[in-house]
């Protein structure tokens, strides 16, 4: 990544002139010559993604050392957003993150991550067109949209281009699966100067096989749900076990009954031969591996197209147009469904374990039924229905139509864009509740008993569809922007140029999701509830102004006033400085307000009920508990929007220095402070829980002795203005280039950031300091926040030959939810803190890449991701993954090697 101090003196050199054309910098839409402008803006060139061997953008983004929790990678196959890939800035969330393509916005993702936060997915964007990448760090854009809390990242195609490129590749893992077929043609021709136009498309597809996690059992506890051989007790990753002496059980292979002269579950018979876990479960239950129905890396296919034509009028006025079109198939394996538990649906929540007429059980005839005339509860893995199985085909169009020039004194810039998504997400494998009941328990079954167990080979095709059908959901997006901009010179300063820049948008979005079948009645087994609709209508007008008051010292100010339709209307100003006292040094500062209104999935119609973690206080605090009930365990949690919402708003200030002290060294040191209040959040569950009453949803397994303490089943909250977050830190960007003569040249830089302070703050005072620990769990997959994170790359060329080195670094992270938490969040079989010290490990991957151009034409290139084939360190708390963090996925794939060729016909 290079700063763009660099990044400027990289082309001031190499085009060794004193003329340099005036460009737009990310941030501004006035054009100067000065690249570095008081926002800190990383600017990322193509030659850097290519040294990093990633395939795609959002891959190479996920890097990022600003990137934090709330990042969505592809790996979460199981969750809302499956299929999509999202980035974070400063973990304030995917949907506080504005993700432009060309300077303007993207339609979102079909699905909102956590079935809440809309988002852009990345992966729509083909890598080939990919000119540059500029990243805003100093949070919200009076420029391009007060919804940029966290920033904004401007991915920048091509404008033009000429002659045919033709490249392919080949990826395959250390174990020899994963692989990839990868291929992509580039063409263009025209010379706008010479011609009047320029046209070029760039088309690219791939295939991906997939992953499954039982095909890593060679790397330690990566390929296995049983973390027994590394001292921890039986956990939820190995489900299937006998609890409380029988007053729980969890679902398993052969099935686990209710003895009714006793009323303690016992497992039925058959587990040897449905079960291949060693040692069982010494309390008699069937423990089976999750590791061996779900995928680590989901299966992916995808195409994409972008195409730009540009066509002059005369000198001063051009007309351009863009078309992307991209169209991508995803499949994800998990574990089969069981046949009780606890979910939720609008209507409030669905309890199939307890006593009581919802209770899935076997009924007194069934022939499975050891003890026949009763009707006796069940816990049971459907083995024979197989893996659920989910499959997201998403189809992107953007269309965009504008004119440019020159007009007076004025440069110009009309643009007409629409963009639109659909989404359409079939899963298989899942049970029908209400179906399943009557399998079990009903002698007049139109399909006959279910059988199950080691009797499951009786059932017939025509049952199988009875319980589980195909279902489906469907989400639509749509954006249709008008935008026009005019920048022109005022008078000149002491130190140049006032520049001046107007604008004016419109902007008109809508979402719609469809309930997944069955959900919106609570009738599929397991399965949370998400379902919106809602348009959001905003006409807004901006205005910069820029002032190089001395050749030493500039000021630039912006402010941005959006109105939404039957909302609010907005004010948000922007004001930076920067001084440069000698031309090796510059000061600089921001300060940006933000407004981010409710979305449709928060205040509009619909609903969440989804899955999380917590610990349960009661049930840890009671005694003869097990050591287990004092970790975090999965509960249901079912949120309803709410129409009185308020905005989200930030403000964020940042000061950074630049130092330039020779023509091959720059560094960068930006401190920055994002503070965003009344945050949209589900109610916190933790506070729920602590609270107690019918907002918490208990099982019937009393642990003796402490009434209402069966385990936590669903807890239910609201949307709300919950809380404000507090992010604090400084990025760190150093370069430095060697020129080694005949040795060839040597280029150096790093990337550093520092979270010093997440912190949390509810609606009563009460703070959360999340840096450098798991949490903020709220925010998705229990990713964690990381205190640090860095990178470091090298990059040797002589010759026809460039070898490149990229090390990422993450920092140790303390295994709790928060700072203030005095109980470790996971413990061993023993009781003792875990992982041990309850700190997940630091952990850095080093990828290698190397080119060799024969000829003007042939280009060869290859990559071996993760080298030293470093395995992730064990993580028992995240729910994005099993037995890792999705920050070290690397380490979880293993070494992964690709090869490519690439040809340009001259």
């Amino acid at each position: 990544m290079i700063p763009l101090a660099a990044h400027a003196q990289e082309t001031a050199a190499s085009e060794d002139t004193t003329n340099l054309d005036k460009i737009v910098v990310t941030g501004s839409n006035i054009p100067r010559t000065d690249t570095e402008t008081a926002s800190p803006v990383q600017v990322i060139s193509r030659q850097e993604i290519d040294r990093t061997g990633k395939t795609t953008v959002a891959e190479y983004l996920q890097t990022l050392t600003s990137d934090g929790a709330g990042s969505i990678p592809k790996s979460f196959g199981n969750g809302f957003a499956g299929g999509g890939a999202g980035v974070s800035l400063r973990g304030l969330g995917a949907g506080s993150t504005l993700v432009l393509l060309n300077g303007r916005r993207l339609a979102p993702f079909g699905l909102a991550d956590d079935g809440q936060k809309v988002f852009s997915d990345l992966s729509t964007i083909p890598l080939e067109a990919v000119e540059r990448i500029d990243v805003l760090k100093d949070g919200a854009s009076a420029i391009y949209g007060s919804d940029a809390i966290a920033g904004v990242i401007n991915i920048i195609l091509r404008k033009d281009f000429t002659g045919v490129v033709v490249k392919g590749s080949y990826g395959t893992s250390g174990d020899s699966d994963g692989n990839q077929r990868k291929g992509s043609i580039t063409a263009g021709f025209g010379d706008l100067a010479e011609d009047g136009f320029n046209f070029f498309f760039s088309l690219e597809g791939s295939k991906t096989d997939a992953i499954g996690v039982d095909d890593r059992r060679n790397r330690k506890w990566i390929g296995t749900g049983d973390t027994r051989p590394w001292g921890y007790a039986i956990g939820t990753n190995l489900p299937g076990r006998i609890t409380g002496g029988g007053t729980g059980a969890g679902g398993g292979p052969t099935g686990a009954i209710e003895n009714p002269n006793t009323g303690l579950f016992e497992s039925l018979p058959g587990c040897a031969a449905l079960s291949d876990v060693t040692p069982q479960d010494p309390a008699g239950g069937c423990l089976w591996d999750v590791a061996q129905f779900r995928d680590l890396s989901p299966k992916e296919e995808y195409i994409n197209f972008f195409s730009r034509g540009t066509f002059a009028f005369n000198d001063n006025a051009e007309l351009y147009t863009e078309f992307g079109y991209s169209k991508k198939k995803t499949e994800f394996n998990n574990t089969p469904s069981g046949v009780s538990g606890a979910w939720g649906y609008p209507g409030g929540p669905v309890n199939a374990s307890d006593p009581g007429p919802g209770a899935a059980v076997l009924g007194p005839d069934h022939p499975d039924n050891p003890y026949q005339g009763t009707a006796n509860r069940l816990r049971y893995t459907a083995f024979d229905v197989g893996p659920r199985v989910t499959n997201n085909e998403s189809q992107l169009v953007r269309f965009l139509v504008g004119v440019k020039g020159t007009a007076g004194a004025w440069d110009y810039d009309v643009g007409l864009l629409h963009s639109q998504t659909s989404l359409n997400n079939d899963r298989r494998g899942f049970l029908q509740y209400s179906h399943v009941l009557t399998a079990l328990s009903d002698p007049n079954s139109p399909v006959g008993y279910w059988r199950i167990g080691e009797n499951a080979g009786l059932n017939t095709q025509a049952l199988y569809d009875y319980i589980s059908p195909t279902i489906s959901a469907h989400g639509d997006t749509k954006l249709d922007v008008f935008d026009a901009k005019a920048s022109r010179s005022l008078m000149d300063l002491a130190g140049g140029s006032m520049g001046l820049a107007v604008g004016l948008e419109w902007r008109k979005q809508s979402v719609s999701l469809t309930p997944q079948t069955f959900t919106d009645f609570g009738d599929i087994i397991g399965l949370g509830y998400s379902s919106y609709a809602g348009t959001e209508e905003v006409g807004s007008a901006y205005a910069e102004l820029v002032a190089p008051v001395l050749e030493s010292l500039e000021f630039n100010a912006a402010v941005r006033i959006d109105s939404y339709k039957d909302g609010e209307t907005s004010t948000t100003p922007k004001f930076g400085v920067k001084w440069s006292p000698a031309d090796w040094i510059a000061l600089r500062g921001t300060y940006a307000e933000g407004f981010r209104a409710p979305n449709p999935a928060e205040s509009g119609t619909g609903g969440l009920a989804a899955f999380s973690t917590a610990v349960d206080p009661v049930r840890c605090a009671a005694p003869g508990h097990e050591p287990q009930d004092c970790d975090a365990g999965p509960i249901a949690l079912i949120t309803s929007p709410n129409p009185d919402l308020d905005p989200e708003k930030s403000k964020s200030y940042t000061v950074g220095l630049v130092l330039d002290p020779t023509s091959t060294t720059s560094l960068t040191l930006d401190a920055f402070r994002i503070k965003r209040t009344d945050e949209i959040f589900g109610g916190s569950s933790d506070a729920a829980i602590e609270a107690g009453g019918a907002n918490v949803i208990r099982g019937s397994n009393d642990i003796p002795g402490t009434p209402n303490s069966g385990s936590i089943l669903a807890v239910l909250v609201g949307y709300e203005n919950a809380s404000s977050t507090t992010v604090e830190g400084f990025d760190f960007d150093l370069r430095q280039r060697f020129d080694m003569g005949n040795a060839g040249k040597l280029s150096l830089d790093m990337q550093w950031t520092r979270i010093s302070s997440f912190e949390r703050e509810d609606v009563d005072g009460t703070k959360h300091e999340f840096a450098g620990t798991h949490g903020n769990c709220d925010v998705t997959n229990c990713i964690g926040t990381p205190k640090n994170r860095a990178n470091f790359g090298a990059t040797w060329d002589i010759g026809a030959f460039s070898l490149s080195s990229v090390v990422n670094w993450r920092d140790s992270i303390k295994n709790v939810t928060e700072e203030a938490d005095t109980e470790c969040a996971n413990h061993f079989a023993d009781g003792t803190d875990a992982p041990t010290g309850c700190e997940l490990k630091s952990f850095y991957t080093i990828d290698l890449s190397g080119r060799w151009k024969p000829t003007d034409s042939w280009e060869i290139f290859g990559s071996i991701a993760n080298v030293t084939d470093r395995i992730a360190p064990l993580d028992p708390l995240t729910y994005g993954a099993i037995n890792y963090n999705p920050l070290d996925f690397s380490g979880a794939i293993g070494r992964y090697y690709t090869l490519g060729a690439k040809y340009t016909f001259n």
